[in-house]
């Protein structure tokens, strides 16, 4: 259950050196986190942290849940600080409530892998070679890496048809084959669209995506709420966080953003839920406040689509976007935005009997 090695039926290309993720590195390449030689202290650190984390999951995970009922608020600050990356995998199951449903459902991955069909497999099948391209377990056409992507979404769509497959999706279940199997994989996409833990996030990928558009009201006004100077110029500048925060909640921020970066969203993101998604999202804003402010239109898209290297440091940025506090405002949100699109779909109702009459 511990993390999947890249180098396992992989070949890792000759021409490109490979970062400490699996991604094939270029020139421009931001950096993968640091990567300068630990000194003998910083190993011991390093180890000392580690034991802690064994300690604390105990065999297969026996501990978690005792320790995280005695000790919630020593999990969540250790959380908080990153992962060790080689317990990654067998942590994120634990602290999503995927190992729960694999324990709970033997067999039915394989079911629905073998035996069933799914009206999406073409959609999937096109887009599993833009997933992740740069990295080398998913480079291979048809490899390891492209089969697993595929039967893990593949078993989604038809495990949820409503839902079925949407683009995005892939950027789930691809980080996730890097750290576990294709069936605990597979349980933990359930976990986070059905909402083992936290709130369901398959309302992210429903026709017309409706979360989405929650997620990016509520953000919206959070944003002018704390920073009213920068809501004002994208007032000004008609910029609305549909143009570019969407792929910020549908992905995680697994998408574009640095790996070792969005490591630490996810770490987080699993145990606490979708509110750090609008944490680091504000965080990033309030760093950039100050250059975002001056921009015109056409530099203002490319600066939020494009923070710079700075920005994107884990031990800069998460502590930043601890400090917004955001669940009751979040709340109250959600209420406002339910509230008025039940009047907007009650104004609907009555045109279309309207025109019925």
């Amino acid at each position: 259950m511990e993390k999947k090695r890249v180098d396992e039926s992989v070949q890792v290309p000759a021409s490109g050196r490979v970062d400490r993720f699996g991604f094939v590195k270029q020139e421009h390449n931001s950096p993968d986190g640091p990567s300068r030689n630990k000194s003998a202290l910083e190993y011991q650190r390093e180890q000392k942290r580690l034991r802690k984390w064994r300690k604390m999951i105990g065999v297969g995970g026996s501990d978690w849940k005792h320790y995280v009922r005695r000790r919630g608020h020593v999990v969540k600050r250790r959380i908080r600080k990153g992962i060790p990356d080689c317990l990654r995998g067998l942590v994120w199951q634990l602290i999503s409530g995927s190992r729960d449903l694999l324990l709970m459902n033997p067999g039915v991955y394989e079911q629905l892998v073998i035996y069933e069909t799914s009206a999406s497999e073409l959609d999937i099948i096109r887009d599993i070679s833009r997933t992740f391209p740069s990295h080398v377990f998913y480079q291979q056409r048809h490899g390891p890496g492209q089969r697993s992507l595929y039967n893990v979404l593949k078993a989604y769509s038809v495990y949820d048809r409503e839902v079925g497959y949407v683009q995005g999706m892939g950027y789930l279940a691809g980080l996730l084959l890097l750290y576990m199997s294709e069936e605990d994989a597979f349980w933990l996409v359930v976990a986070l669209l059905k909402g083992a833990v936290h709130a369901p996030m398959e309302g992210l990928y429903l026709e017309g995506l409706p979360l989405v558009q929650q997620y990016l009201f509520q953000f919206d006004r959070l944003m002018r709420e704390y920073m009213p100077k920068l809501g004002e110029h994208f007032t000004e500048e008609m910029i609305n966080p549909s143009m570019y925060g969407s792929q910020w909640f549908i992905t995680v921020f697994s998408y574009s953003f640095p790996f070792h970066l969005a490591l630490r969203i996810w770490d987080v993101f699993l145990y606490e839920g979708v509110k750090i998604v609008f944490k680091v999202g504000l965080a990033l804003l309030k760093y950039c406040h100050d250059d975002l402010v001056k921009l015109p239109f056409e530099k203002l898209i490319h600066a939020l689509r494009n923070f710079p290297d700075d920005a994107m440091n884990p031990d800069t940025l998460l502590p930043m976007a601890y400090s917004f506090k955001v669940s009751k405002r979040l709340e109250e949100l959600k209420q406002e935005y339910e509230k008025i699109h039940g009047k907007v779909a009650e104004s609907k109702s009555k045109q279309k009997q309207l025109q019925l009459a």
